[in-house]
């Protein structure tokens, strides 16, 4: 049997006699270092997302769950900030090194499916420069840990076609647990796994004692967060809903579109590749379940609206795929040029160009990347924003200033406050956003409220009796994005308390 040709014909516990390739530690661990020094190195560039600001203030308030997610990351955001305070770069350190971490795990996938050298390298430098893995690794976010274990739950189920060794489905059980504690992607993943495999082959699996051991692993794991979004009446189901109406990332038109565009474009002919001879190469026959997965997952996020960036776990095994194939039988006419030294180095570039915190953050605005990566954007302008509350604050009268109270229309804009504003002599802010409005309700005092939100007064009009534009927020550099030239109003006479009025507030987004 050559190094190429699975073990799928040894029984239980065996593998192939002379095994699969050697693994390239050395370039696996540069490419994977680069990526994660790289990261780190351009992390306290620019500031906060608001996903981050978020995530710090929900680490106070510990839960089980939130109605936008489970309960891990914002714990790791309490952690780290408990423990090197308020530093961006301690903040975005475990997702560099998560990115770098998914680097090698690409790589070692491709040797899985049997591939040398030149695969793994291929394979791993095609997750170190895809757009989306490069940006997401640049933040604090729930994304970036699941793309990591999603991408390694899926290596270690193609390990287990290749040495049917059991207590591989143990340590599927426990990433699962982990990645259903910080977003809820893998069970959909896993469900696909199944089915793939069922449909291919192997299906002795379903036999098997430790596969259920490893799936009570991952039921007990994720059940306490289960367990809150029941409590609550499941707001999770009504986020799915709020993402589906939103239509990000172009819709359902654009949902295979925008995977070739956040994979890399270029580099994105490789994973089609390896699909495509997934579907057809007998060599990666008893890989076919791989194929199978993603279309089913595609089919599946289609139909709920999901987005794009939801099957990211898989494209490191289809780029293994592609590039295992590349490596026995070279490129197919006309596609060279794509999985060539060149084109790596382009797309690498043009990701760092249109993710990264490259440019003097003046000179943003006038750059591509907004527009391409709309999350720079909103990682400037929030010690102004806060800069700007403060000053409609001190400018109320004292006794009213006593008595104020802060209301936002989203967590980032409540985060950046609760951030900034205690230098500033700001009071505690309070949003009804997701998981925000479960922090507590402003209190009774009688005072004023300054709200910054609504592009205009009439919505706030229904709570109070009279609404006046006391400010603008003005991120300083003319960069257009989501706080960008909102009012700041000073709102009176409150026509209910809080406990009334709260309830009314509430929104998922």
């Amino acid at each position: 049997m050559s190094a190429s040709t699975p073990a799928e014909a040894h029984p239980a516990g065996d593998a192939a006699p002379d095994g699969p390739p050697p693994v390239h530690w050395r370039p696996l661990l540069v490419i994977g270092g680069a990526l994660g020094v790289l990261l780190i190195a351009l992390s306290p560039w620019y500031g906060y997302h608001r996903d981050e600001l978020y995530f710090r203030v929900a680490g106070r308030h510990l839960a089980w769950g939130y109605p936008d997610q489970p309960a891990l990351v914002p714990l790791l955001a309490r952690v780290l900030t408990g423990v090197f305070g308020d530093s961006l770069v301690a903040l975005r350190t475990p997702s560099a090194l998560a990115a770098g971490a998914g680097v090698v795990i690409a790589g070692l996938t491709a040797r899985e499916l049997g591939g040398d050298r030149r695969a793994q390298l291929m394979t791993a430098g095609a997750f170190a420069a895809g757009p989306f893995l490069v940006a997401s690794g640049h933040l604090l976010s729930t994304a970036t840990f699941d793309l990591l274990l999603s991408t390694a739950i899926v290596w270690l189920a193609v390990r287990w076609v290749r040495t049917r060794d059991h207590r591989l489905f143990l340590v599927i059980g426990v990433l699962a647990a982990v990645a259903g504690n910080i977003k809820y992607l893998a069970a959909p993943l896993l469900a696909a796994l199944v089915v793939g495999l069922l449909v291919t082959g192997p299906r002795d699996f379903v036999r098997r004692p430790a596969l259920w051991a490893g799936a009570a692993v991952a039921a007990l794991g994720t059940a306490p967060g289960l367990v809150w979004q029941a409590r609550h009446g499941w707001p999770q189901l009504e986020m799915a809903d709020q993402i589906a109406a939103e239509g990000d990332f172009g819709g359902r038109l654009g949902f295979v579109p925008f995977q070739i565009v956040l994979s890399g474009t270029v580099l994105a002919v490789l994973w089609i590749h390896g699909l495509v001879r997934l579907l057809r190469s007998p060599d990666l026959r008893p890989y076919r379940f791989l194929a199978y997965a993603y279309l089913l997952l595609n089919v599946v996020f289609l139909i709920t609206a999901g987005k794009p960036y939801y099957l990211a776990g898989l494209w490191a095994a289809l780029w293994a795929a592609g590039a295992v194939e590349i490596e026995r039988r070279g490129a197919p006419r006309g596609m060279a040029w794509a999985v060539s030294v060149p084109a790596y180095a382009i797309v690498g570039a043009m990701t760092v160009l249109t993710t990264l915190p490259v440019y003097p953050v003046g000179r943003l605005k006038d750059t591509p990347q907004p527009a391409v990566n709309a999350d720079a954007a909103e990682t400037v302008g929030w010690p102004r924003l806060t800069a700007e509350i403060a000053r409609v604050h001190r400018s109320l009268p004292p006794d009213e200033r006593a008595r104020a109270t802060i209301l936002t229309s989203n967590y980032g804009e409540a985060g950046a406050i609760d951030r900034y504003g205690p230098a500033l002599g700001l009071p505690r802010p309070h949003s009804g956003h997701n998981g925000y409005w479960y922090f507590g309700r402003p209190a009774d005092t009688g005072g004023p409220t300054i709200v910054v939100g609504p592009d205009s007064a009439a919505p706030l009009t229904r709570f109070w009796t009279q609404v006046t534009v006391a400010g603008r927020v003005d991120n300083g550099v003319g960069l257009d994005n989501e706080e960008q030239g909102k009012p700041v109003f000073v709102c009176r006479g409150q026509r209910e308390p809080w406990a009334r009025l709260w309830p009314k507030l509430r929104r998922l987004s």
